[in-house]
């Protein structure tokens, strides 16, 4: 996974759109060393849609806008492995934190039920 691609899944989960990112980027008036300038709203545009390579500088400003600290912007973890995962992740976690309110009978039944996705899915993968 790229950096941009991390970038652009927490721009998804902020619920905020790239203009909107863009804006409160420019708004951090972040200056790039190559041209003594800040980045224009196209420049950023070809940033997030993997057209132009990411400018280091940023990262501080681009972490600041997405409200998370610079070395999270690194982090793969499992959870944005696949297109499938960046869809679902937000909801898996928006049931988790639901599962406190949920009676013990349906946690057990809804642990089944997984367990038994899990069995397919191993199942279709031999």
């Amino acid at each position: 996974m790229k950096i941009i691609d991390k970038i652009n899944y927490l721009i998804e989960e902020k619920e905020i759109t790239k203009r909107e990112f863009a804006k409160k980027l420019l708004s951090l008036e972040p200056i790039l060393e190559s041209t003594a300038k800040a980045p224009s709203e196209s420049t950023i545009y070809g940033y997030l849609n993997g057209g132009r390579e990411l400018k280091v500088e940023l990262i501080p400003y681009i972490a600041e806008v997405l409200e998370v600290d610079e070395q999270e912007l690194f982090r793969f973890d499992i959870e944005y492995a696949s297109e499938y995962n960046i869809r679902y992740s937000k909801e898996a976690r928006e049931i988790l934190d639901l599962l406190q309110y949920a009676p013990k009978i349906t946690i057990e039944n809804i642990k089944n039920q997984l367990l038994e996705y899990k069995k397919i899915h191993l199942q279709t993968k031999v």
